[in-house]
């Protein structure tokens, strides 16, 4: 498949939605929908009822069963929310056939998977895009700003503690063969996305961690925002709902982590505070779109005994989506985004696999669609 220059001629991008679960349905779908940048032309979905509701809905004009089923030259991008296990399987079918692929986190769920993306983007000569959606939050972007005037960074703390989150209970997210993993593996790629920025080029040489399932199969500790799942026939949870790691890099810099979906707090809650040579910064929010949240983010700085808090843009719960959505015809057009994502992928599943090796004695086999069909 050729698909056209992405800003040809002022066009908008023409975009397939693959995967209509909760994220293809409720994040990317209408977002694409009502932005002008973008024409959805088609979604695609095994299941035919999802997949007709949707083209119904938001008026698209074609809908398939399964990404073999595009028409050569149709589409400019393919917005890739399936399920976890079928990130890198869809993406490689796509990116060999030549068309760039925008996906949802996490992008790959083994360093075999990342390599294998890396080949099938350079032979299809398309490009990989990834989902950031942490980076784009005004609150973020704005503590990165204060951290730059910190001096040199010593230890970031970084923590998404849910109340009650876990997600789709009884559904793939909670199966490790489907999911890869629990909260270090959702939770925890947005916390990495949001840290490993902050630290720049450092190596991470050591990553420890442990991992515990307290909540994940009590139906009180349900993601009741997200529509959980018929949990009848489904096989018990196997997935971590909390994760704590810590990181070194080769600088000195050192990372503590906390991922939660679940927990005896009250709110849902991400903190990231970053402590400097020459001072600290704290951003209390929450990430996601979760309604039992803090408030309005607060951002502080710490300098010689006095704290100040910074102000802070208000925007609305899930602008990050509508703000990467914002960047992405000029990345599918920037020759330097080809093997970037690429590239941070392999430095994030490493260190999710590094602190699920000290977590587990033992790791599931694993397999798929995938192996043992690398390219070149």
């Amino acid at each position: 498949m050729t698909a056209r220059p992405p800003a040809a001629a002022g066009l908008p991008v023409r975009v397939a939605v693959v995967g209509l679960g909760w994220a293809g349905r409720e994040i990317w779908l209408p977002r694409l929908a009502a932005h002008p940048g973008f024409e959805v032309v088609a979604v695609v979905d095994p299941q035919p009822v999802v997949r007709d509701q949707a083209r119904d809905t938001h008026a698209v004009a074609s809908a398939y069963a399964d990404v073999e089923n595009l028409p050569a030259g149709t589409v400019d991008l393919a917005v890739v929310a399936v399920p976890n296990h079928l990130h890198a399987v869809v993406a490689v079918r796509l990116l060999r056939r030549g068309v760039p692929v925008f996906l949802e986190k996490p992008v790959c769920l083994t360093s075999a998977e990342a390599g294998i993306l890396a080949d099938a983007e350079r032979d299809g000569g398309a490009v990989l895009l990834a989902g950031s959606a942490a980076r784009y939050r005004a609150d973020i972007r704005a503590l990165a700003d204060v951290a730059g005037g910190l001096g040199p960074i010593r230890h970031v703390d970084v923590a998404w503690v849910r109340a009650r989150g876990v997600p789709d209970a009884g559904g793939w997210f909670t199966r490790r063969d489907q999911s890869g993993g629990g909260a270090l593996v959702d939770l925890g790629w947005h916390l990495l996305d949001t840290v490993l920025p902050l630290l720049g080029p450092a190596r991470v040489t050591h990553a420890i961690g442990s991992v515990s399932d307290d909540f994940v199969n009590d139906s009180a500790a349900h993601a009741a925002w997200r529509g959980g799942a018929d949990t009848a026939g489904h096989v018990p949870g196997d997935v971590e709902d909390t994760a704590r790691g810590f990181l070194l890099t080769d600088t000195g810099a050192s990372v503590a982590l906390h991922a939660c979906w679940a927990s005896h707090e009250s709110l849902d809650r991400t903190t990231v505070t970053v402590h400097g040579a020459a001072g600290s910064a704290t951003l209390r929010c929450t990430f996601g779109f979760s309604p039992n949240r803090e408030p309005t983010p607060v951002l502080t700085r710490t300098r010689d005994g006095r704290t100040a808090r910074l102000p802070l843009p208000g925007e609305p719960i899930g602008a990050e989506y509508d703000h990467q959505l914002d960047a992405l015809p000029g990345l599918l057009a920037d020759p330097a985004a080809r093997g970037a994502a690429v590239a941070e992928a392999r430095r994030t599943i490493d260190i999710i696999e590094r602190i699920y090796q000290c977590a587990r004695p033992t790791r599931p086999e694993r397999q798929h669609a995938l192996v043992g069909h690398r390219a070149g």
